[in-house]
This record gives structure tokens, C-alpha cells and sequence, in this order.
């Protein structure tokens, strides 16, 4: 095969936060719900806070910097040890942080 992919990934640690919460559980927070309303409706009484989209969700994780290289697209089957071996060439792999996650793989000609 001709051609080179792109590939983008960023490193995982042990200390990271990943949480998925649906809106509908966010606006149930008296908390929140208080936040938005005296955020976007402020003076006005008797507010209800819907959902516009069934199951909608919010994702809280931690900012990760992305990292790129380039392969050749002979080496598609080992682009996750390629990813890893360019990490520990880059010195990003820590005791903490030893974990690779595959972010996007884009090929070209």
C-alpha cells in the first residue's frame, strides 16, 4: 500500500477523571438548575428547566494535550506499538502515565 497515515493520540493517566452525565440528571441538581436559571432568567418566577433532546449527555474528563506522527500505511497493524514507541521517544510515558489511547487515524496518498 501507497501512502502515509496520520495518527493522533494522547496519553492516559491513573489520576484522570471521565464522567458521562445525562442533562437530564444535571438540570434534576437544585444546585444547577438554580445556576442556570438565575444565569439566564433572572427576575422571573415559576421556571421549569427541560430537556431538549432525549438522553442527551455531558462528558467531564480531563484536558489532555494530542500528540501526532506519521506512519507508512504498510504498518497499519502495529500503529498502537508505533503510538507507544513515539511516546517514549518523545519522553510523555511517566510512572503515572503509562497508557495510550488512539484519538484519530487519518490516511492520505
Amino acid at each position: 500500500m501507497n501512502g502515509t497515515i496520520m495518527v493522533t493520540y494522547r496519553i492516559l493517566c491513573k489520576s484522570d477523571f471521565n464522567k458521562e452525565v445525562t442533562l437530564a440528571k444535571l438540570l434534576q441538581n437544585e444546585k444547577v438548575a438554580k445556576v442556570i436559571k438565575s444565569e439566564f432568567a433572572k427576575g422571573f418566577r415559576n421556571l421549569v428547566l427541560l430537556e431538549g433532546k432525549e438522553g442527551a449527555t455531558m462528558k467531564i474528563e480531563t484536558a489532555k494535550e494530542l500528540h501526532t506522527f506519521e506512519i507508512q500505511k504498510d504498518d497499519f497493524a502495529d500503529i498502537l506499538d508505533l503510538a507507544e514507541e513515539d511516546a517514549q521517544n518523545k519522553k510523555l510515558i511517566k510512572k503515572e502515565c503509562e497508557r495510550i489511547e488512539l484519538v484519530d487515524i487519518v490516511t492520505s496518498n
